[in-house]
């Protein structure tokens, strides 16, 4: 019997993170899969430092990323290019991770071809169609193409057996996340000098991220503003903003808080640098689903800038609160973790919602058996 031939298909950071841990197993079980990766390049910078970070170089470079790219017209370039590589590689299976365009593209492109999908961190809903957008449509119609879904948690499984998916086919595995995490030492200082500055032993530090495009414009303009009224309620806080290259985020953010004392307005960050100060922060603010994932590994609370979230796991365990972007409701969520030491000790001391660390373990296994 012949070797398995899988190819993965990344296109941004976070699935890099998440597929790096699939990939490392795959390679060392090379004596029974075939593996290659392909990129779609969906975001190219942020991308090449996770690469770098787990020593990946994919085999097949697709370079498809545009400046100033919408939706569309990617998503139209990604469907042509990796049906036209699919065909010619014809492996036994992909591999797509999440929610990305890339992700949703791959997916038709192997079904085009005839070809198995295996869909990592399976499942995820928030049940509404436009939040987070595109991701909620993108990881549904992912769903409806794949072969066999990998679900982070028991919750996922349950998402996906209501949506008529046959239970032989979903297979909880953990998050490859917490996997991730464990790969990567955190020790030393940071690579970007600018966050030197920010006195993460002296001072309690609040992280904050917010990009998404639903928040663009007076919910962003929200945020800012809370995050001003905390920096002017306690005197031993600070705030770090690694802030998005995007007009959207960055200008409105600067125009709010370049001059606020305080508040630390930086470009973005590397992947390690990014962990790095979320093991020294505080507490976190933020709307990316990726670190609504990775604080509880650090046992930082999290305080989600939506309004709905598809990791309702965090919030369950009691990790997380989502707080929206009234500015209101998300400086007295804050201010309360600030105040409260009960509270902040609650929060981060819950568990890990998303496993041990041996899910690219349990994929492999699963595909081992399955191909």
């Amino acid at each position: 019997m012949g070797k398995h031939r899988v190819v993965t298909i990344i296109g941004t950071r976070p699935e890099a993170i998440k597929m790096a841990p699939v990939i490392k197993e795959l390679q060392r079980n090379s004596g029974a899969f075939e593996h290659s990766l392909l990129t779609t390049a969906q975001h190219r910078e942020m991308l090449d430092q996770v690469l770098d970070v787990f020593k990946l170089v994919p085999d097949l470079d697709l370079k498809l990323m545009e400046h100033n790219q919408d939706l569309a017209a990617f998503a139209s370039r990604s469907l042509v290019s990796l049906s036209e590589k699919l065909a010619a590689l014809r492996p036994d299976a992909v591999l797509v991770q999440g929610d990305t365009t890339t992700v949703m593209t791959s997916a038709l492109a192997a079904f085009y071809q005839g070809i198995k999908v295996g869909h990592v961190e399976a499942g995820l809903r928030s049940f509404d169609r436009r939040n987070p957008f595109p991701e909620e449509i993108n990881r549904r119609v992912a769903g409806c193409l794949s072969d066999f879904h990998f679900a982070p948690t028991d919750l996922a499984r349950r998402n996906l057996l209501g949506e008529g998916v046959a239970p032989e086919q979903v297979f909880v595995t953990g998050n490859t996340i917490v996997d991730a995490l464990q790969s990567i030492p955190l020790e030393g200082g940071f690579d970007d000098a600018r966050i030197d500055a920010v006195d993460f032993q002296n001072r309690r530090v609040l992280l904050v991220t917010a990009h998404r495009r639903e928040n663009h414009g007076e919910p962003l303009r929200a945020v800012c503003r809370a995050l001003k009224r905390l920096v002017a309620s306690f005197d031993d806080v600070e705030i770090v903003y690694p802030v998005h290259l995007n007009p959207n985020v960055s200008g409105p953010v600067r125009d709010e808080l370049s001059t606020t004392r305080g508040v630390h307005l930086i470009d973005p960050v590397s992947y390690i640098d990014l962990l790095k100060m979320m093991s020294r922060c505080y507490l976190i603010l933020t709307d990316s689903g990726g670190i609504q994932e990775e604080a509880p590994s650090f046992h930082k609370p999290v305080l989600v800038l939506r309004e709905v979230t598809e990791r309702p796991e965090v919030i369950e365990v009691g990790a997380g609160k989502i707080v929206g972007t009234d500015a209101d409701r998300v400086f007295d969520e804050a201010a309360g973790l600030l105040s409260d030491s009960d509270s902040y000790r609650r929060m981060s001391s819950a568990r890990n919602p998303f496993g041990d660390g041996q899910a690219a373990k349990r994929i492999v296994s699963v595909l081992a058996e399955m191909l």
